[in-house]
């Protein structure tokens, strides 16, 4: 039987989603319904506009790591459909593929047009309908199968047997979801930089370290750390603010961190600075443990030693103090910082309420959600681009 399939949202989820049932169900109706002018807008902005499609991690065990949400519901589904999967079908229809030292994909064309133009060709090819400028006013859930959706546009009324919701966080839409019984988190900030003003990283501003580790209470983190001009960013304060987001939000985002600016315990700082041949030697003028010349200085004057005292003059107190400085240095977070990564959200329809076998709402049997709209997020790498494409196979392999 034909049936009409209705597809809310024009970004990757969605289109996966709408390609997939086309693909699979020839004779049916498919629509994407677009609220903006254009379609596949964070495809388009995606990695500076390259498009981080995925990233080269091939053990589901090991890419639901990247998830501070959906870790335990994802691992099935990447089991059917992972990384690997999405390189191989953008590949199949002629787009080459690079994976980066990283382990980010990206078109080899370093254009998030080549996605663009690939998906919506294979969407024109299946004979989807796009229509965008689309705004959502309401939908009204069946009273019981068959009877289709009721989904009102712009004062028009379309008819879905099937309905595909992969709106991200569009709060009207999250109000409707509500409104038929399904319950969402709400949502609050993931993947942001941190706001700090302190006289050490004063004039840092640039300065990069391969690998850090952080702490604010029971959250901890490690991985590259960049100081910006508004305080710290890099990978490792996004996988902070991405597994913290949730506790840092009731905060205001102010709160203590802890950075042990050179991943190593206390005792094997103390151990290296023992070893270390520099009695007559300016300790601030002499970088130790591979820090950055800028930084070793601070940090050592921040620990009260003089900038031309040498090492041999160096007290036992001052030394503690030191170790203290590089392995717990204590900073006040005053706020979250805009980062270019800023546009995921922790929050979404409760996964409790989610088949994950096939993307379909336990609330109601002919209602299918996936991307930004699930209580689901990921770490910066391509990994929320993942969850999309899988979720929209996904629905695509099992819908009927």
């Amino acid at each position: 039987m034909a049936l009409r399939t209705v597809v809310l949202g024009g970004g990757a989820a969605g289109f996966f989603a709408a390609i997939r049932i086309a693909a699979r169900h020839p004779d049916w109706e498919v629509s994407i319904l677009e609220r903006g002018r254009s379609v596949l807008e964070k495809v388009r902005i995606s990695g500076g506009g390259r498009c981080n499609v995925t990233h080269a991690c091939w053990d589901p065990a090991e890419l639901v790591r990247y998830y501070p949400r959906g870790e335990k519901e994802l691992l099935g589904p990447f089991h059917k459909f992972a990384c690997g999967d999405t390189m191989a079908w953008f590949g199949d229809r002629g787009v080459a593929l690079k994976i980066e030292e990283d382990g980010r994909v990206f078109p080899e064309s370093d254009s998030s047009q080549t996605i663009i133009d690939c998906l919506w060709a294979e969407a024109k090819r299946l004979g989807i309908r796009i229509v965008t400028g689309a705004r959502v006013e309401s939908f009204t859930a069946p009273a019981s199968p068959p009877e289709p959706w009721a989904v009102t546009v712009g004062g028009s009324t379309y008819y879905a047997d099937r309905l595909v919701v992969t709106t991200g966080s569009n709060p009207a839409v999250w109000k409707l979801l509500r409104g038929i019984g399904h319950q969402l988190i709400d949502p609050v900030p993931s993947l942001f930089a941190l706001n700090i003003k302190d006289t050490r990283l004063a004039g840092l501003s640039g300065i990069s370290l391969p690998w850090v580790q952080l702490r604010a209470g029971r959250l901890q983190a490690d991985g590259p750390l960049l100081i910006t001009h508004r305080g710290l960013s890099g990978p490792a304060v996004l996988r902070l603010s991405a597994w913290g987001a949730r506790e840092l939000h009731p905060l205001g985002y102010d709160f203590e961190l802890f950075v042990n600016w050179v991943a190593r315990r206390p005792a094997d700082v103390e151990t290296a600075l023992a070893g270390t041949n520099l009695a007559r030697k300016q300790v601030a003028k002499n970088s130790q443990l591979g820090l950055p010349a800028r930084l070793w200085y601070t940090l050592v004057i921040a620990a009260g030693i003089a900038a031309d005292q040498q090492w041999a003059h160096v007290t036992s107190d001052q030394r503690a103090a030191l170790i203290t400085e590089l392995t717990a240095g204590r900073f006040r977070v005053k706020g979250k910082a805009t980062n270019k990564d800023e546009f995921t959200t922790a929050g979404g329809v409760d996964l409790r309420e989610v088949d994950f076998r096939s993307f379909q709402s336990k609330v109601h049997p002919t209602l299918y959600l996936a991307g930004e709209v699930l209580d689901i997020d990921a770490i910066t790498g391509g990994f929320n681009f993942q969850a999309a494409w899988t979720g929209g196979w996904l629905i695509g392999e099992h819908i009927q």
